[in-house]
């Protein structure tokens, strides 16, 4: 006898950047076998990989992950999440006031929203000729760079690869018509204002953000701390 094939749920959400309707089902217990075994690895490339493969699977490969922004991918997945195995989630907090003691604290990811700063903008006016234009970075994208130990080089690398298009006076240059020498020779002649302004992209940027309040119970001292990305609700 054949044995039941069991019926999944289908649910759907909005698109953060987009507003977007997007239908999606809870993972299967092959999906989370491959979550864990990449959060076992411990590699953020392996990590990513899995949550990108697990939001292709559970949207009916209609999410291109190589396409969306880093912060639709992550509010997908914790969506996915939600509905898989609960909403409520058991995270490892350190208090901010000594810096190494760890409490844990129960959220609801439902509750997890993508924040959208009102002064955040994807295209900088430099000078009043020059104009730069931002893409967003995909989660690999973010996560390749975030693993450097050189910070000034992860943001100058992250800077450049996420730059679109330039801007001057009327004519524009397109990423695919700049070479790699060309565009690091550009970024470097920047003053470090104007350098600045470029990273402000990446602050103000869409994110997943969640503030909380913990007690250390050393200290007795109770702090404000904001939860940001993914892997702040990973377990």
């Amino acid at each position: 006898m054949a044995l039941p094939k069991l019926e999944t749920p289908t649910y759907t959400l909005l698109m953060p950047s987009t507003d977007e309707e997007i239908k999606f089902r809870p993972f299967l217990v092959k999906e989370q076998k491959r979550m864990l075994m990449a959060q076992e690895s411990e590699d953020s490339t392996e990590m990513v990989d899995a949550v990108n493969q697990l939001i292709q699977d559970c949207t009916f490969n209609k999410v291109d992950t190589k396409k969306i922004a880093m912060f639709d991918a992550e509010y997908i997945f914790l969506q996915i999440r939600s509905k898989s195995v609960g909403s409520k989630v058991d995270v490892q907090v350190t208090c901010p006031d000594d810096k190494e003691t760890k409490v844990p604290v129960n959220i609801d990811l439902d509750d997890i929203k993508v924040a959208m700063m009102e002064e955040h903008t994807n295209e900088i006016q430099l000078t009043p000729e020059i104009k730069i234009v931002f893409k967003y970075p995909l989660l690999s994208t973010f996560t390749k760079y975030t693993k450097s130990s050189d910070t000034a080089k992860m943001i100058f690398d992250l800077t450049a690869d996420c730059i679109e298009e330039v801007h001057f006076n009327d004519e524009v240059t397109n990423k695919v018509d700049m070479s790699k020498k060309d565009l690091d020779e550009f970024l470097e002649s920047l003053s470090t204002e104007q350098f600045g302004m470029l990273v402000k992209f990446f602050e103000t940027m869409p994110r997943l953000r969640h503030r909380i309040e913990v007690t250390n119970p050393k200290t007795e001292v109770t702090s404000e701390v904001m939860l940001e990305g993914i892997q702040s609700f990973l377990v």
